[in-house]
């Protein structure tokens, strides 16, 4: 996401010139933030994903697009019968006043620069953040032509 798209976020939800905009702030901020350097011989994404493995993560490219997805969903409560809900009651009387994290889910899309070497990414994870370095290929140089006589 980049700053015309928070912004644009913002007034997604004007109906008319008399109202506010709705703002939805799940959909700005449920995305992790991402950091991108470019260096001599490569760009390094850096994308903040506490809690997650590199089981959690799927990174694709496909036609020069560089997309960084992931879905996690808690496991289901079984439902129990009633006795030994009574006992569980017994043990342990706490319940959920509140339960935000049973689902997560985003997908983040980048346009790679035409000198990314689409064949040698590497990616990783450690601490909670997520690096993905995309070398550059090496610079074309001009070929010469030889000129045949007919």
């Amino acid at each position: 996401m980049n700053e015309l798209a928070l912004f644009n976020d913002l007034f997604d939800g004007f109906e008319d010139d008399y109202m506010l905009p709705s703002f939805n702030f799940k959909k700005v901020f449920q995305n992790p933030k991402v950091d991108v350097k470019e260096g001599k011989d490569a760009y390094t994404l850096e994308m903040d994903l506490p809690g997650k493995t590199d089981k959690d993560v799927n990174i694709e490219l496909n036609h020069n697009v560089l997309t960084i997805s992931s879905e996690t969903k808690s496991e289901k409560e079984e439902k129990k019968d009633e006795k030994a809900e009574k006992k569980e009651e017994k043990r342990d009387d706490t319940k959920w006043l509140i339960r935000e994290r049973t689902f997560n889910k985003f997908s983040r899309s980048f346009t790679l620069p035409e000198d990314v070497d689409g064949e040698n990414l590497s990616a990783s994870v450690k601490n909670g953040v997520l690096t993905v370095c995309m070398p550059r290929k090496a610079p074309v140089s001009p070929k010469r032509i030889a000129i045949t006589c007919a």
